[in-house]
């Protein structure tokens, strides 16, 4: 809702008059933005207030006379969807205040300990956060992101100025460029990004992605999720993600090869081997990367092999990353599996999605001794109870480009296969497909994602009480970025490795971070999530504080 002039109309919602009173009196204080504050003592007047849409913020006491703790905050989030709501709090309610964050309250404020500044900033930050979620980021992958960073930086006490530079990308760039179709006289314009999460790290490091629904949100929430990657593996990056708006299966190869080498050039002053280094992701490969470093040499004047990793082995790449992804994910599940007392070879799985993460952990798993009954792609999914003949489901998929039709099993959708029950459980797809509308349908005992964001916070409540192990995307997922790593330095030191050495090294880093998590989760009592988030951010933290501020 726009105002007039520098005015901020707060609604404070709060039964203690000498807590409203000293909130008034703090709000005085500032010189800008002037807040004018409208205090109610009940729920109801709350609500009354919040349906003249007259308020730009709502200040809220989850204990009040006629509503008591988390229902408080439903109440006014349903009333209101698009409110930033700050809630108050006393001490003995920090869990309750810590959960509306998680369901999209702004921030929390203790009462005993509210000063002018902080109660100030959280306000402004919180309007600010609204108002730029809706303009530019209005992505349930980055809202998904930021909450669970929330989640993991309250659980840590964060600082909080460190916790507010880091909610949002340091850099980020959005283009508009065109490529010619192969009918010559046909140009198509299309967006593309490239988004720096953290600058403090070294060189920013993410893959590129060509999807339809690539946007500056989503790409700002892999961005921020490399970053813990990166810091959770003890790799010398800060997190970085590019792509381009665009269905690439709709594109002939020299179409493909014109859009890469275009977008290589529009974000060419962002990238470079000691700057950003991108990768592969969805709807890209080591094709892909050979043109964009191609573009990139071609202005240098000479070859830059270490501007990109993921390319071919002829150029530099690094034998064994193309399946990184997926044999990373398969050693951590090794790994929980022992901790957990399952044996693989007396175990079931089902893999969501069939891409390069999704196929080679088929076919990495099977290998460890498992019994794949389920497996899908885009067309659909495919479940057989006795076992898939995994030879043959590759021999299909290679001729008939995708799953449909094959007849060793049962056809059913993709979320369908999700709820069969299995021992390990892969979503190797999209985003949000573990929901708080199937999470209690889910059957299986380990939960390793292959994805990034394939769990919503709500999804992951429902898992835990269920007793449900979780492998998180940071975490079993970070094999793909880690070889990328070992690709980076072999190209800077003219030095390349074998397939063996590489996937050695990668067995090492994807154990170590495993246990370090685990170790962090049961000692704080908190889920392998929040266990490797903290991991992360606990990293990037401490690097933040070691370098200062500037100026």
């Amino acid at each position: 809702m726009e105002n007039a002039g520098n005015a901020v109309r707060v609604l404070l919602i709060e039964d203690n008059p000498l807590h409203s009173k000293l909130v008034e009196k703090l709000l005085e204080e500032s010189k800008a933005p002037d807040f004018q504050v409208t205090t109610v003592t009940t729920l109801a007047e709350g609500l009354a207030r919040i349906r003249t849409r007259e308020h730009d913020i709502a200040l809220l006491d989850l204990t009040l006379p006629d509503s008591q703790d988390f229902a408080t905050f439903l109440r006014v989030r349903a009333e209101n969807p698009d409110l930033p709501v700050v809630i108050i709090t006393g001490t003995d309610d920090l869990k309750l205040a810590a959960r509306a964050v998680e369901s999209g309250a702004q921030d929390f404020l203790v009462k005993t300990n509210l000063q002018s500044g902080p109660l100030i900033r959280a306000l402004r930050y919180s309007i600010e956060r609204t108002r730029v979620r809706d303009a530019e980021w209005n992505s349930p992958m980055f809202r998904l992101a930021q909450r669970q960073f929330l989640k993991a930086a309250q659980l840590m006490s964060l600082d909080d100025n460190i916790r507010q530079r880091l909610l949002f990308p340091q850099r980020t760039l959005v283009v508009s460029f065109p490529f010619r179709r192969d009918k010559y006289t046909e140009v198509e314009t299309v967006f593309g990004y490239r988004v720096q999460h953290v600058l403090t790290m070294g060189p920013t490091k993410g893959g590129i992605r060509y999807h339809q629904d690539v946007g500056l949100g989503e790409t700002s929430a892999l961005a921020m999720w490399m970053t813990w990657k990166c810091a959770l593996m003890h790799l010398p990056f800060g997190g970085a993600k590019g792509g381009v708006r665009i269905d690439p299966t709709v594109l002939t190869s020299h179409e493909l090869q014109r859009l890469t080498r275009r977008y290589a050039s529009e974000i060419m002053t962002m990238i470079g081997p000691d700057k950003d280094i991108p990768a592969p992701d969805l709807g890209t490969n080591e094709r892909v990367m050979a043109w964009i470093m191609d573009t990139y040499s071609q202005q240098m004047g000479y070859a830059v092999p270490e501007v990109v990793t993921g390319k071919p082995v002829v150029l530099g790449g690094s034998p064994g990353r193309s399946e990184a992804t997926a044999r990373g994910l398969t050693y951590v599940v090794q790994r929980a599996a022992a901790n957990l007392k399952i044996d693989l070879t007396k175990s079931t799985a089902i893999v969501q999605g069939f891409g390069n993460v999704g196929g080679n952990a088929v076919k990495f798993l099977a290998e460890a001794g498992l019994k794949i009954i389920g497996a899908s792609d885009v067309s659909t999914g495919i479940y057989n109870p006795k076992g898939l003949d995994v030879n043959a489901l590759f021999a299909y998929a290679k001729q008939h480009k995708v799953l449909k039709g094959f007849a060793g099993g049962e056809a059913m959708s993709n979320a369908e296969l999700l709820e069969q029950k299995c021992d390990i459980l892969v979503p190797a797809a999209l985003q949000n497909q573990i929901t708080a509308e199937n999470a209690d349908r889910i059957n299986c005992r380990l939960l390793a994602e292959g994805a990034n964001g394939p769990t919503t916070l709500e999804a992951d409540e429902v898992l835990n009480k269920k007793g449900i192990a979780s492998l998180p995307d940071i975490l079993a997922n970070a094999g793909g970025v880690t070889v990328s790593y070992f690709e980076w330095v072999q190209d800077t030191q003219n030095y390349m490795w074998t397939l063996d050495e590489v996937n050695s090294r990668l067995h090492k880093q994807m154990v170590d971070a495993y246990e370090r998590t685990r170790t962090r989760s049961e000692r704080q009592g908190v889920d392998m999530r929040t266990a490797a988030m903290i991991e992360g951010i606990e990293r990037v933290a401490a690097a933040k504080l070691a370098r200062g501020l500037f100026p």
